[in-house]
């Protein structure tokens, strides 16, 4: 699939989805990780529990806006959850079916929420990956709008809009500029709209499971590549290769790729609540894990600011 996204395109996407998503807070971490002004984006209350509900209205009103959504097709996606559950919330917002194809792997919670949002969903396979292929023959066969979980120009520039939010928001609340953004990558949606958000404003700190290393590896073979999946992130994060958008943009804008382990991720997700109450998914506690593990470690004079992106967990193994 693949495109090139720019910043105009955040700044379109911000416009378009205003109304339609929260505003979430940013809050001081303290002196709990190491130096450095650290700060927590707490992008786990937007709407359906994850930052993708951002892309997710961007892409449908985009499309209602070009005439590319018959309200009686609706919408086709395929998603590990948190894709599906924001798509099926946006398409009922908007009055529009959704159909959403989950790995049989997802989480019975997520599967639950996806159907009470009013979504038909069809479970294929035991990755995303086949989830996909079967979306793909859905839309050929019913004309349906596609949704992609994150490699789609609208879906990446309107989780984009969460770097300028932040931007805005630690500098009327802090009075500094953000040095660092920490986002954890699986598929590359969040990673390519911050990306391109920032321009090379701030550095951006990519964060995978070392079971699941898409960024990783692309950029050590140059190219997007398969890798194998696994690990307890594995439901948010677990996308086979990193989407070309997101390559493509970390072309122009190079970022920082970072891997962390299960346990490192296990362990931030525990501090998160253990010291702050905060519960979130695996996937979004692999960000906190670079500097949990101390495998980040902020220089003293920096601002850095980790986006906790979902949360859509059960939450019995803290």
């Amino acid at each position: 699939m693949g495109a090139v996204i720019e910043r105009a395109d955040v700044l379109e996407a911000r416009d378009r989805i205003s109304g339609h998503v929260r505003s979430t807070p940013v809050i001081d971490a303290g002196d709990e990780l190491g130096p450095g002004r650290v700060l927590l984006k707490l992008e786990l209350l937007q709407h359906t529990g994850s930052f993708k509900a951002r892309g997710a209205f961007n892409r449908l009103l985009h499309a209602r806006e070009l005439g590319t959504l018959d309200p009686s097709l609706g919408i086709v996606v395929a998603s590990g959850g948190n894709a599906g559950l924001a798509n099926a919330y946006a398409a009922a917002q908007l009055g529009v079916p959704a159909t959403v194809f989950v790995p049989e792997t997802a989480p019975a919670v997520k599967v639950a929420r996806l159907e009470g949002y009013g979504a038909r969903v069809v479970l294929a396979g035991t990755e995303y990956a086949t989830a996909y292929e079967a979306a793909l023959r859905e839309v050929a066969a019913t004309g349906a709008l596609h949704c992609h979980a994150y490699d789609q120009p609208d879906i990446a520039a309107g989780a984009g809009t969460l770097a300028l939010e932040v931007v805005d928001q630690v500098a009327r609340e802090v009075a500094r500029p953000v040095d660092t953004l920490v986002v954890a990558v699986g598929g590359g949606g969040l990673l390519a709209g911050v990306t391109a958000a920032l321009e090379g404003s701030a550095g951006v700190l990519g964060v995978e499971p070392s079971t699941a290393a898409t960024l990783h590896a692309a950029l050590e073979a140059g190219a997007p590549v398969d890798v194998p999946v696994s690990g307890v992130a594995a439901d948010s994060l677990g996308a086979r290769r990193i989407g070309q958008i997101a390559f493509d943009v970390v072309g122009r804008h190079p970022v920082t790729s970072l891997l962390v382990t299960d346990d490192e991720i296990v362990a931030a997700r525990r501090l998160l609540w253990q010291r702050w109450r905060v519960v979130v998914e695996h996937g979004a506690a692999a960000a906190l894990a670079a500097l949990t593990s101390g495998r980040y470690r902020p220089e003293p004079d920096e601002t850095v600011v980790v986006v906790l992106c979902g949360a859509n967990t059960d939450p019995s193994d803290l």
